[in-house]
């Protein structure tokens, strides 16, 4: 990621919390319904989340959220309806960051992720599991490297694709530990999941959630790691890829909402300000913890410094692993 592009990243964050002064809120908004872009398909943990969080904004606002799900190309189609919206305060996206700090260094984009979109809230982020199937012999991750490098290329580590999270913390914790594992991608981690349970490799890595939580309990996998900023609640023996000294590679999925480029100041203010106080009710919360995920909330520049430094990590192990999408 160029300095310049650093720059615009924190400059819309910036931007998203200027004083009300600056742009006029216009004294109606809402006044009409709001729809929310959620970047993946329906049913699943992130949208979930998003309706809930718009249950929680219908009340707030005192008008409907309209959740509408445009999945596809890693969340990016999603997010490019938002860039091409009205920037009225009448269209939101919600999504990981990845289309931001992740696709751009992997190739075009319909639209540039610094200059099209304002972060307006961090919401919450889902942890990253690494398990090891029942065909891996090793007990902790020490086990697992040190057969990866006494054994190089033995040890088979599937994720949800190239140049996923998972494939990310692959590559980080092989240059760290100076280990060769072999990667395994899927296109996408429904197949990589059933795959697993039938043991056709020795480790993947998979966002947290109930349905995953259910087969570690039933033994069919063993939890080595969590990429997350702490122990995860639901699996408190489990130690983060920081606390076992691969801080690089501690990486989880970072959720939330976002505007189009031009939306006035005081509206992505005022989203913020709703969103942060949804976040901290009870039974939100309440919904977070039952699926494995874990409330951010915080200013627009914060989220803004977060995508950005995200994003020159990527770029930074992009460049040494020679990451190529086919």
């Amino acid at each position: 990621m160029t300095n310049s592009l650093r720059r615009s990243w924190l400059a819309a964050g910036a931007l998203a919390v200027l004083p009300m002064m600056a742009w006029a809120q216009p004294q109606s908004w809402p006044a009409r319904p709001v729809r929310v872009v959620v970047s993946y398909p329906a049913g699943g943990v992130s949208d979930v989340v998003a309706r809930a969080l718009g249950d929680k904004l219908t009340a707030q606002l005192g008008q409907p959220i309209v959740v509408e799900n445009k999945a596809g190309a890693g969340g990016a189609i999603g997010l490019d309806q938002v860039a091409k919206a009205q920037p009225d305060g009448y269209t939101l996206g919600f999504s990981a960051i990845s289309p931001l700090a992740l696709s751009p260094h992997l190739g075009k984009l319909p639209f540039d992720p610094a200059k099209d979109l304002v972060p307006v809230a961090s919401v919450m982020y889902s942890p990253v599991l690494l398990l090891a199937t029942k065909r891996s012999t090793a007990k902790d991750f020490g086990q697992l490297i040190d057969q990866a490098r006494k054994d190089p290329g033995s040890i088979r580590w599937a994720t949800a694709g190239l140049a996923s999270l998972g494939h990310i913390m692959l590559e980080q914790i092989a240059y760290s530990a100076k280990a060769q594992i072999t990667h395994i991608p899927y296109k996408g981690g429904g197949q990589q999941l059933n795959d697993g349970l039938s043991a056709q490799f020795e480790v993947l890595s998979t966002n947290a959630g109930p349905a995953v939580l259910q087969h570690i309990k039933a033994g069919s996998f063993h939890p080595l790691a969590v990429g997350a900023p702490k122990r995860l609640a639901s699996l408190p023996n489990v130690p983060t890829l920081g606390e076992l000294g691969y801080p690089a590679a501690n990486l989880s999925s970072l959720f939330g909402v976002f505007a189009p480029a031009g939306t006035p100041a005081a509206i992505v203010e005022r989203l913020n300000t709703e969103i942060n106080k949804a976040l901290a009710s009870p039974d939100l919360q309440a919904k977070l913890t039952a699926t494995d995920n874990v409330s951010t909330g915080g200013k627009a520049a914060e989220f803004a410094r977060q995508i950005a430094e995200e994003s020159q990590a990527n770029a930074r192990i992009i460049r040494a692993a020679n990451i190529k999408l086919d």
